[in-house]
């Protein structure tokens, strides 16, 4: 076996709607080492879980397809495999911990019976030694009463013990690789510090490789050893989970760390957002996909940026050609966002005048339906402005 346990190379994921492709997943690429823990970060619909079905093969069908690139594990690319073949890495050398216990688990079937499924198939232990042995996972998973429970039913337990239940599942085989897909989904917080400690001291003790999938910017900085940061079905940067918190090398990666509050400092403004949302994946933009919402866009990013090492650093990849540490653009940035805010609160103050002005001279009856109308004509000769005002700063720059 070769440096990696996990190699992702080029990996598209499409799904085929009436409207067309879906590219959920379009160009992905990155590697996990034995017994390495991965982040896999950003918003929703931004390409993480069905990475995750794509390597463990689990794809709704018709609709999704693999359109290209190869996922190599052990040296093996998993897409070029049967699926017979595929049966016995699935569940054997690669688990998966799904983001909703209850949905996943069988209704029908006592918990008992579903840990020892997959130990007979893949260890071909006898049905007292998976049941001995399920008991055992119960019982290191923090299971009280593990003997007695084993015979229990999945609306039996709370959530986090459904939780508990689905990581004995996926860990029942020892397997080297575990991909956690949101695995504290909700959970009370309480409740979430014991199940990600829980996979932390287990994989630890097995040395299984983890790929965790979250949104949670706090569960990476505690848990993994490098993180991916995904967006609009894409890897936009990747390095070493200190080396991002402290270095930040794109635009969209700012954006999530300055989203997130912090208790070891004051506070000295509002929270900044990303503005706007993410792109339609039926017909993604042209070039870099974050550059709608970008603060730092030029007219270059209307090519796509390649995933290339930051500063020499081959560990730290980003997928942008703005230097985001450069004051002269960070400066920029700046002024594009307070220009953008300018536009909208001037709008919105005549909006609110306007509608003012119309709820005095409108008669009680129709004044609901002259209202409505008139929002619908402002709102977008408010976005007309903002957009106006935005690109007037925007070609004064490029001047």
């Amino acid at each position: 076996m070769g440096e990696y346990l996990l190699e992702v190379q080029d990996l598209k994921t499409y799904f085929k709607v009436k409207a067309g492709k879906v590219r959920a997943v379009d160009g992905v690429s990155f590697n996990v080492r034995p017994g390495e823990r991965v982040g896999v970060v950003g918003e929703s619909g931004c390409g993480k879980s069905v990475t995750a079905l794509s390597i463990m093969r689990l794809l709704p069908k018709p609709a999704g397809e693999q359109a290209g690139g190869s996922i190599f594990f052990e040296d093996e690319d998993l897409l070029d495999l049967p699926e017979s073949s595929m049966r016995k890495i699935r569940g054997g050398k690669i688990s998966m911990i799904f983001q909703d216990p209850m949905t996943c688990l069988n209704p029908t079937m006592t918990v008992g019976k579903q840990i020892g499924e997959a130990l007979r198939i893949h260890l071909n232990l006898s049905r007292d030694e998976a049941l001995r042995r399920a008991i055992s996972l119960l019982e290191q998973v923090g299971i009280p009463a593990a003997a007695e429970r084993i015979n229990s039913f999945p609306h039996q337990f709370s959530g986090g013990m459904r939780q508990r239940v689905m990581i004995a599942i996926a860990l029942a085989c020892n397997p080297k690789l575990l991909i956690a897909d949101e695995p504290t989904t909700a959970l009370d917080v309480t409740v979430q510090a014991q199940i990600l400690e829980l996979i932390n001291g287990v994989c630890k003790d097995f040395g299984t490789a983890v790929i965790m999938i979250t949104h949670d910017l706090g569960v990476v900085a505690g848990m993994t050893d490098r993180v991916v940061v995904m967006y609009a079905g894409k890897v936009v940067e990747t390095a070493p989970t200190d080396e991002l918190f402290a270095n930040p090398r794109h635009p969209y990666t700012l954006g999530l760390l300055a989203s997130v509050p912090r208790l070891d400092e004051e506070r000295p403004e509002q929270l900044k957002t990303i503005e706007g949302a993410p792109p339609d994946l039926l017909k993604p933009p042209p070039g870099c996909p974050f550059m709608p919402r970008c603060a730092f866009a030029r007219s270059i990013c209307k090519t796509m940026p390649p995933l290339d090492p930051t500063g020499g650093n081959a560990r730290h990849l980003k997928a942008c050609w703005v230097d985001v540490t450069d004051p002269a653009q960070q400066a920029y940035a700046e002024r594009r966002r307070q220009a953008r805010l300018a536009a909208q609160r001037a709008a919105l103050a005549e909006l609110a005048e306007t509608t003012a002005q119309m709820g005095e001279l409108a008669s009680a009856e129709g004044a609901e339906m002259a209202v409505s109308g008139e929002n619908g004509l402002e709102s977008s000769v408010a976005s007309a402005e903002v957009t106006e005002t935005i690109a007037s700063v925007e070609e004064a720059e490029e001047k």
